[in-house]
């Protein structure tokens, strides 16, 4: 066999990972070197539905051609290098990429959901100023295969530790979902495709700091999965101390991006509003948020927050929380109050910060 490869581009060895191949690209390569194209289906199906890491499981392809593919391609894949157990039963995760960088992802079972947080790049560039992975570096964006990866992992756990399948993803892990749009879609795709993991989009959440123009690209691409927007505060200058990328994401602009992604696709908002004491938790506070809640049909969940070792905030107390959510309710939002998890092993939210 002579190789043939569409679009080339290869790894340092030489070789190229083959997830990054498309089906019209794993045809046009096994036709260019001798083969039926249904062996593109065969081998596609294998990568994505069947979850294949090797190439020696792919046992309706002969030897000889099993063993050309490894000649020729990688499947880079990560690794568990480390997990832990809560007290209320959240596994954290440490994964090793191929290059040798470390991301975290996290299962998180609560009542009838067993949920996967999944992590979108190696660090964050937005440096909020609560959040434990905001002091990190960014290294690199994760590939589409690689956000996929931490889905089956965590998947194979969820059936592994506690018989039960996975419910729901949140793209909430490291990273910010829409400064990697590309890979983000792409990992969505291969998740819900029925030529892939067949989940539901409507079990899928990304997780956004507010980046107006990717928002409105969302809408233009009529997702079908859910949008959550960390606000945190309903007043610019409240956000910018804690969230520099607000300066030039104001509310007016986040306002009316998120206007724009109901009008294309339907789905109603979620908030994520984290209540620290002192700072974003009084009764004026509230009266901004459900302001802020006005502009398009949404629901709040108000976060407790994590405390991390780079920051001095602090949570809320239980009464201001309770007078906080109540304001709401009584004006007719949906609030969740969401309880963390997994904090004890720093894996609740906020707190994913690459540790050994």
């Amino acid at each position: 066999m002579t190789l043939t490869l569409p679009n080339e581009t290869t790894t340092q060895a030489g070789r190229k990972d083959i997830r990054k191949l498309s089906l019209d690209e794993l045809k046009a390569f096994f036709t260019a070197n001798g083969e039926p194209a249904f062996r593109a289906k065969q081998v596609h199906e294998w990568l994505w539905k069947k979850s294949a890491t090797d190439f020696d499981r792919m046992t309706n392809l002969s030897v000889n051609l099993r063993e050309f593919l490894k000649e020729q391609f990688v499947i880079n894949t990560l690794l568990v290098e480390n997990k832990q157990v809560s007290r209320d039963q959240t596994i954290k995760y440490a994964f090793r990429l191929h290059d040798g960088n470390l991301i975290e992802g996290v299962l998180i079972p609560a009542d009838d959901r067993m949920t996967a947080c999944v992590s979108s790049q190696v660090g964050c560039s937005l440096t909020c100023k609560f959040c434990a992975t905001g002091y990190l570096d960014r290294k690199r964006n994760l590939e589409a295969s690689e956000i996929y990866d931490q889905v089956v992992k965590i998947r194979q756990q969820a059936g592994e530790h506690y018989q039960t399948p996975l419910t729901n993803i949140v793209y909430m892990g490291m990273g910010e979902p829409l400064l990697n749009y590309a890979n983000v879609l792409a990992s969505v795709d291969r998740i819900t495709s029925p030529e892939g993991l067949n989940m539901a989009p409507k079990r899928i959440t990304v997780s956004t700091a507010g980046i107006a123009k990717m928002i409105k690209k969302l809408g233009d691409d009529q997702v079908k999965f859910n949008l959550a927007l960390s606000l945190h505060a309903a007043n610019d200058q409240k956000r910018d101390q804690i969230m520099p990328i607000n300066e030039s994401n104001t509310l007016a602009a986040l306002k009316e991006a998120l206007q724009y992604f109901y009008k294309k696709t339907g789905t109603r908002v979620t908030y994520e509003y984290i209540v620290f004491h002192n700072f974003n938790d009084t009764p004026d506070d509230a009266r901004e948020l459900y302001e802020f809640t006005k502009h398009t049909p949404c629901k709040v969940n108000i976060i407790e927050y994590n405390p991390i070792a780079q920051a001095s905030y602090q949570n809320t107390t239980s009464d201001a929380l309770d007078r906080f959510s109540q304001f709401l309710e009584n004006k007719g939002v949906v609030v969740n109050v969401r309880r963390s998890r997994g904090k004890d092993i720093d894996a609740a939210c906020g707190q994913l910060a690459g540790k050994k």
